[in-house]
């Protein structure tokens, strides 16, 4: 095969891994993003997608040489949808020239052709990647990977990367840019041969199982006594999902015994060590290379326990706290913050891909536990200030209402604040996220910050106030019940 010879802004087909060629075009990649060693590549942005990588020579070809051949190997609504993305853009771009043609003869001069604006490396957003004239795709889901460790420095410090890139290392051999761009190009996701374990169908596990079914993805299921979960049948939750698919688990010994890779997303940090290290527990089903992934929001030491016990059976540990709701997790929207080994994390690209829009790895274990906390702190904090601006509201002859719509139009608006405000107004407090699940963060997270002597004060009087939800009887509400902490 005669090489390609390629320049920035050129238009191509780019072939990752097994996913069929894609149209793209090479561009100018930010100034601190690595590029791998080994076969010559080009940087190139993808049509349609809001997906980047590196691609080697060989498995890129010129876009309108092998326009043809591609149109008739490929098939598929996102695939023509960028095409014809690739052919609004030259449309455009074409425009443009004999635009500035006209206004050069309008003045005796012929202007020469301009070329395509490509990034400049001092860019520091990555939707300078994308080109003006493209139309965002609104039912594409986009999967995006953000690996905040690229150099060859200890995982523990932490260089974040400005750009939102996702990443193919040549010398890893990592492979989740090609997890995430098949979501793109096929509009679905090829799940992983390996057998997925679920312990835990809570608010949060139902949602994910559900999504990994839908996805197919082979998994076993395993949920604790009714006891354990209020409001939750464990059986007919167990049944429901062996009717969607799903095999049923025993123990979790048992799951772990029987699966290649075993998620939990239990309640607080005594149920995640209890679950690992109790009476049939996972430890006793971990074999060498077997999967543990801990999804339950915990405190780091608890994590470091539970990768600690895993890895000296064999086992290989990841973290991978969700951030989201009930309804994220039964829209698949959750934002995966991961941990530990990143050789697990790749391997359970499809898995976050179904149950997720985003996931972050944050290099050595204990890191994921430390963000969430950190996230959910500050979420609880707000929502506590939110219920006490609606109440001082009333207390002083305002309309909670018009409090609401002035906040909507302002800098603080968001999905969160109406929808958590239109409940509150409404006396609509079916949980979403526990409350008691968000005091339980906040204790961990001011605790966190004693180990670390940082001072917690706004976070330790959000706790206060959840505290007093809990002794009026919301621990089972949403958080937004906080509310009533106010009003009694």
């Amino acid at each position: 095969m005669a090489t390609v010879h390629l320049r920035i802004g050129d238009l191509v087909w780019g072939k990752l891994g097994r996913y069929p060629p894609w149209p793209g075009k090479v561009v100018s990649p930010p100034k601190d993003l690595k590029k791998p060693r080994g076969k010559k590549c080009h940087f190139v942005k993808f049509f349609g997608t809001e997906d980047h990588a590196w691609i080697k020579v060989e498995q890129l070809k010129p876009y309108h040489a092998h326009k043809e051949e591609m149109i008739k190997i490929n098939k598929g609504k996102r695939f023509q949808q960028a095409v014809d993305a690739v052919e609004d853009f030259l449309k455009k771009a074409k425009g443009k020239d004999q635009n500035s043609e006209a206004k050069g003869d309008s003045k005796g001069k012929k202007t020469p052709n301009k070329p395509l604006k490509i990034l400049e490396e001092d860019d520091e957003d990555l939707s300078a990647l994308k080109d003006p004239s493209e139309k965002p795709m609104k039912d594409d889901p986009h999967f995006h990977h953000f690996l905040l460790s690229q150099s060859e420095k200890p995982a523990s410090s932490m260089e974040p990367i400005s750009k939102r890139l996702k990443i193919i290392e040549e010398d890893t051999g990592s492979t989740s840019i090609q997890a995430a761009d098949s979501t793109a190009i096929n509009g679905s996701i090829t799940p992983t041969d390996k057998r997925i374990g679920f312990l835990g169908l809570g608010l949060m596990g139902s949602g994910i199982v559900s999504n990994l079914l839908k996805m197919g993805h082979v998994v076993t299921v395993w949920n604790r006594t009714a006891e354990k979960v209020p409001h939750c049948n464990t059986q007919s939750q167990c049944d429901l999902f062996v009717q969607e698919g799903a095999r049923l688990g025993r123990t979790p010994a048992e799951v772990a015994s029987m699966c290649d890779i075993t998620f939990s997303c239990v309640s607080d940090p005594k149920a995640a060590r209890d679950l690992v290290m109790g009476p049939s527990g996972v430890l006793q089903g971990i074999r060498p290379g077997k999967c543990y992934i801990e999804m339950s929001t915990v405190d780091p030491e608890t994590i470091t326990e539970l990768s600690q016990v895993i890895t000296s059976r064999g086992g290989r540990f990841l973290e991978a706290p969700v951030a989201g709701s009930q309804q994220l997790s039964n829209d698949g929207m959750l934002v995966i913050l991961a941990a530990g080994d990143r050789t697990v994390y790749e391997d359970c690209s499809s898995c976050f891909q179904a149950m997720g829009k985003t996931s972050f790895f944050l290099g050595e274990a204990g890191n994921a536990a430390r963000m969430m906390l950190i996230l959910n702190m500050v979420q609880g904090s707000f929502m506590a200030t939110i219920a006490e601006g609606l109440t001082l509201a009333q207390a002083t002859g305002q309309s909670q209402q018009t409090f609401l719509d002035i906040l909507s139009q302002g800098q603080m608006a968001s999905t969160f604040v109406d929808q958590k405000c239109q409940n509150i107004l409404q006396g609509n407090f079916k949980p979403d996220y526990y409350l008691k699940h968000i005091q339980k963060d906040l204790r961990l997270a001011i605790s966190m910050g004693d180990m670390a002597n940082h001072p917690t004060p706004m976070a330790a009087a959000a706790n206060e106030v959840y505290k007093r939800a809990k002794a009026l009887d919301q621990s089972d509400n949403d958080i937004s019940a906080v509310y009533r902490a106010y009003i009694h």
